[in-house]
């Protein structure tokens, strides 16, 4: 299977024409389009059904999460409704498999990398930010224990290593994702890890366990020689 994928289209109606142009070869050059998260800018519907206008005219399946922005006006229920209307699959610590390969995903959340990834000690206020990190992981690892599959592709918005954030301001990298999401990935095994959110990270990187990840966010791909809007990788 031939997989494209991309993130971060931070999608506006003034982004229209320019996308169509950008994304019409994609059916030719793979079998499935992944997309990685922040769909939209700011998570509003009216944004969201032109944007599934020109992806349902692609005529290739879709596999697709979620990302902050496309949480951040509170419609994300109604935007996985839209998609899913239209034949994208939404991962939401969920699974999907087709043709023999499994995709498995979730948005994941923040909370750092390593030794520096914040636990749940303290005040009530950090251990409700660390428990929504945790509750993402979880999610992730109900979505990869449904797969039946040989091959498996973890489909997340933020970064599970802090390789691909590389490039990124320092002072972010615990905003960027969280080594919580790779632990799950090494304990159930993948063939590569798709992430988007790290718009000035670095394209690959593999997890403690060796897994690939690449980092496909739209501005990195476009920053590449010779640039590009998604990415091509074969399963």
């Amino acid at each position: 299977m031939r997989i494209a994928a991309t993130a971060d289209l931070h999608f506006t109606p003034a982004r229209l024409t320019g996308l169509k142009d950008q994304l019409y070869k994609v059916r030719d050059e793979a079998d499935v389009l992944v997309l990685a998260g922040d769909l939209t800018n700011y998570g509003q519907p009216s944004d969201m059904e032109p944007l599934l206008n020109v992806i349902v005219r692609l005529r290739i399946p879709t596999i697709a999460v979620l990302g902050n922005h496309d949480f951040e006006s509170a419609q994300q229920d109604e935007l996985m409704r839209m998609m899913t209307a239209e034949g994208l699959k939404v991962l939401d610590g969920s699974a999907y498999e087709r043709d023999g390969v499994g995709f498995a995903g979730t948005k994941g959340f923040v909370g750092g990398f390593g030794r520096g990834m914040l636990t749940a000690f303290g005040e009530p206020e950090i251990k409700t930010f660390v428990r929504a990190s945790i509750d993402e992981a979880l999610k992730l690892e109900r979505a990869m224990s449904q797969l039946r599959s040989k091959k498996r592709v973890v489909v997340l918005h933020y970064a599970p290593i802090a390789a691909t954030v590389e490039g990124e301001a320092p002072e972010i990298f615990p905003f960027m994702g969280t080594s919580r999401l790779a632990e799950v990935v090494d304990r159930h095994g993948a063939d590569l890890v798709i992430h988007g959110h790290a718009h000035h990270g670095k394209t690959d990187g593999r997890t403690t366990g060796g897994v690939p990840v690449h980092n496909v966010a739209i501005t990195l791909l476009q920053s590449q020689n010779p640039p590009a809007v998604y990415r091509i990788f074969d399963v």
